[in-house]
């Protein structure tokens, strides 16, 4: 695939620090997708930049954006603790979320989560608190550890879960009972949790993409309305 468009990057400010992130805008982008990652991860990640760069080439704008400053990422990487911090990570994605409400270039676009592991708990929080999130894919996720916000969840939720993995499977399907919010649980044949199987990466893109597509257009229905 040809992206359409350039990556730049961004710094968001947090206190007196900032997280970094890529913004990848196609001409005619149609919403924009907000990356956030799981455990471990970072917006590096191959299978998060597949996902975006399949998202690009479809107009939809993305923005990578890691979670944690670089010296938390730093602390991170010999504790593991950061990165189950749901509290932070959701706050971190607030502030990201509100930085793309507010670019002039992205400002009028209806605006999604794409979120792995961990991250997906950190996203739907954050769509519990925020009315702009049109909606929230996840992969692979853990929504279960977004706990008692999962009953405040009122945005259209995806969840895309490896056939083989089944602790996430069961966990996936608990926390979507808790949803009240239209919710869809996706399972991808044969897959795995890091979704490395013979073409289950490239269906989680296309999922994503028709999901995104569709929960946007109701955004411009609105709109026009």
């Amino acid at each position: 695939m040809t992206r359409l468009a350039e990556s730049r990057a961004v710094s968001i400010p947090v206190g007196r620090k900032s997280i970094n992130g890529d913004l990848s805008l196609p001409p005619g982008a149609r919403g924009v997708v907000v990356f956030a990652h799981g455990s471990g991860s970072s917006r590096r990640s191959a299978s998060n930049q597949y996902i975006a760069e399949y998202l690009n080439y479809r107009y939809l704008g993305t923005l990578l954006i890691d979670l944690l400053t670089f010296d938390e990422e730093a602390v991170d990487m010999m504790t593991s603790h950061l990165r189950f911090d749901i509290e932070l990570l959701s706050e971190r994605l607030i502030t990201a979320t509100d930085w793309v409400l507010l670019h002039e270039s992205t400002s009028n676009l209806p605006l999604g989560y794409f979120a792995v592991s961990t991250g997906a708990a950190a996203a739907l929080v954050a769509a519990a608190k925020l009315p702009d999130v049109e909606t929230v894919v996840c992969r692979g996720g853990r929504p279960d550890l977004a706990e008692d916000w999962l009953a405040r969840v009122h945005t259209p939720t995806l969840l895309i879960v490896g056939q083989r993995d089944d602790v996430v499977l069961r966990l996936n399907r608990e926390a979507a009972a808790r949803i009240p919010a239209p919710v869809c649980i996706e399972v991808i044949p044969g897959a795995t949790h890091l979704f490395e199987e013979k073409g289950a990466l490239e269906r989680v893109a296309a999922l994503s993409h028709r999901w995104f597509n569709e929960q946007f257009k109701q955004f411009a229905y609105r709109e026009a309305a």
